[in-house]
């Protein structure tokens, strides 16, 4: 799965550490009313990859085993991580950690012995839910067999398989280090290591037809997995096909695509839960349905999110982004490079971006509580919304019709602040 990048405030630049704050300053008196606080999820970032992918804007580094002395360096970026997960445990005192996400860059490129460390880390110093969904992101270019086999001996309970396609062509398109045999290679593994696990596929690709498409879904459904996440090549900006952009199918095409997956994908009987997530009754991924449904999640490592809630305010926090900077910082206790509060006048909107992905919708009360503001500051985006058949609203509910899913951006922007 392709990890949610969170709304921030401010860009991640790593100037400076932010300031070192006391418990007490986040449960200072403030103007919002939060009743309860929301799950709890724990999102760590595992920044290298064999190669930085022409679409890929996330935070991920080469690594080049010729250019480094000694290898990955595991030991002390799980050194680092440990210390960040110290630093912040204040912020997280007596909450139980629901889902665990292992997100890059390439995890897999870290070893089983080394994600068995970082996880018995984690267990020793927070309280993990009896049923704690552990996802870890691995590629099949780091396939080997086995190494799944590894990772759930080591406490991982769901892998993430950036397939992205099983055409050797557009594998090459996307500047992809494996080929379509080790990628169906990696999934038959982790279909027999694994009780659920999710493929990531791509559309829209560059020269790619409905016929292509067909045969990229036939296949990846050949396996029966549990969980797909499907996602449209977007062109983002500072990244290599921003500068030199490939040529992609036109809207017409892509729309049809997406038509045929779900169509797909339903007769195989899965569900469309969210906007790009597809899968069987019981595997829809716990980590992503927290941020969507504006969940709080602290996050660790290099470049790493945070969304935290407390009594009277909801603070985004960032680690510094480059790797060698984080692990220097992080061991000197001061892994954060902004602390910002959420204004209020910027909560419904950032309530909205997530919850409206969700085809169950939110229920009113929901939002009342994950961000302690009345319904009157949402009204008036309701009322124009479902005016334009974006949605709809049934018993303290509220929807996006199909329209609202076509048009999902135009629906968010009706809540953002004036």
């Amino acid at each position: 799965m392709i990890p949610i990048e969170p709304v921030a405030s401010g860009p991640a630049a790593d100037n400076g550490p932010a300031v070192q704050r006391d418990i007490q300053h986040y449960m200072r008196p403030g103007t919002l009313q939060l009743g309860s606080l929301p799950p709890l999820s724990l999102y760590i970032h595992l920044p290298w990859c064999l190669k930085k992918c022409p679409y890929c804007d996330f935070n991920s580094h080469e690594w080049r085993s010729g250019d480094a002395q000694s290898g990955l360096p595991e030991e002390r970026y799980i050194d680092a991580l440990v210390a960040d997960l110290e630093a912040a445990l204040p912020l997280i005192w007596g909450r139980t950690v629901h889902s665990i996400f292992m997100g890059g860059g390439t995890p897999s490129l870290f070893s089983p012995a080394a994600i068995d460390r970082l996880i018995a880390a984690v267990r020793a110093r927070v309280r993990l839910e009896a049923d704690c969904e552990i996802t870890l992101e691995a590629n099949p270019g780091t396939f080997e067999k086995d190494r799944f086999r590894a990772y759930r001996a080591a406490g991982v309970t769901r892998l993430s398989i950036g397939v992205q396609s099983f055409d050797d062509r557009f594998l090459r398109a996307l500047g992809r280090v494996h080929d379509g045999d080790q990628a169906r290679a990696a999934v038959a593994e982790a279909a027999q290591a694994f009780e659920t696990f999710n493929l990531d596929i791509m559309y829209a690709l560059p020269g790619q037809t409905l016929d292509d498409l067909d045969r990229d879904l036939r296949t990846a459904l050949s396996f029966s997995p549990p969980h797909i996440s499907i996602y449209h090549l977007t062109i983002e900006p500072n990244t290599y096909f921003a500068k030199f952009p490939p040529a992609i199918p036109e809207d017409d095409t892509a729309y049809a695509m997406l038509d045929r997956i779900s169509e797909t994908t339903g007769c195989a009987g899965m569900q469309r839960y969210e906007i790009s997530a597809y899968a069987q009754p019981g595997h829809a991924c716990f980590h992503n349905t927290n941020y969507w449904q504006f969940g709080d999640y602290l996050g660790i490592g290099a470049g790493a999110h945070s969304k935290l809630s407390f009594a009277h305010r909801v603070v985004r926090q960032v680690r510094f982004r480059d790797p060698a900077r984080y692990m220097d910082q992080a061991l000197a206790g001061h892994a954060l490079a902004q602390d910002n509060e959420v204004r209020r006048a910027e909560l419904p909107f950032e309530y909205m971006l997530n919850a409206l992905r969700l085809r169950e919708g939110f229920a009113l009360q929901d939002y009342m509580e994950r961000t302690g503001l009345p319904l009157s500051t949402i009204a008036k985006g309701l009322e124009m919304a479902e005016r334009k058949g974006l949605i709809t609203r049934d018993l303290g509910r509220v929807v996006p019709t199909e329209l609202g899913f076509d048009f999902l951006s135009d629906l968010q922007e009706l809540f953002l602040a004036d």
